[in-house]
């Protein structure tokens, strides 16, 4: 086999380089999906959990067998989802996967395997940013709850004085 010409091994080393310069960026939009992903999970989650403390047994029993059986339709709506996904995204992944060769998917791994402690930590942050926002918001939703049922329970007794009046009662 000819030996390549220092030009064309530089050419292809600066294609690579390219071609690995583009990474982080991809990187960063998938750790953003898997965040949002993560954050909408955890949020369905605490809503599930929070309506299975308030429930009563039969609903509790209800919620049980639910998650056990799964719910089909979450599923199905999920893996659309993924299937459909950033087609997009799939193209230039897939023309890089085919451009590139094994020696770049053999750093990459190792790359993926050694990890980016600064990403760990900046994903972490997110979250627990990300848990304190769903606490305050899922507590403003709460008080709100609450302070339209009392409404609701004021109205109702007036009604209900109201009727008594009507039909010769006292309150």
């Amino acid at each position: 086999m000819a030996r390549k010409s220092l030009e064309e091994r530089v050419e292809m080393l600066e294609r690579r380089v390219e071609i690995l310069e583009q990474l982080p960026e991809r990187v960063t939009a998938l750790e953003v999906q898997f965040v949002r992903l993560r954050d909408e999970m955890r949020a369905e989650f605490s809503a599930t959990r929070a309506e299975a403390r308030d429930g009563d047994e039969e609903t509790r029993l209800t919620l049980r067998q639910e998650i056990r059986a799964g719910d089909e339709e979450t599923r199905r709506v999920l893996r659309e989802e993924i299937r459909a996904g950033d087609e997009e995204t799939r193209r230039v992944l897939r023309e890089e996967i085919r451009a590139g060769d094994e020696e770049t998917r053999r750093v990459l791994r190792e790359e993926i395997r050694a990890g980016d402690e600064e990403t760990r930590r900046v994903v972490r942050e997110e979250i627990r940013a990300g848990d304190e926002e769903t606490r305050r918001v899922l507590r403003v939703e709460i008080r709100t709850g609450d302070e339209e049922t009392r409404r609701y329970m004021r109205v109702l007794h007036e009604e209900v004085i109201t009727r008594i009046e009507m039909l010769g009662g006292r309150p």
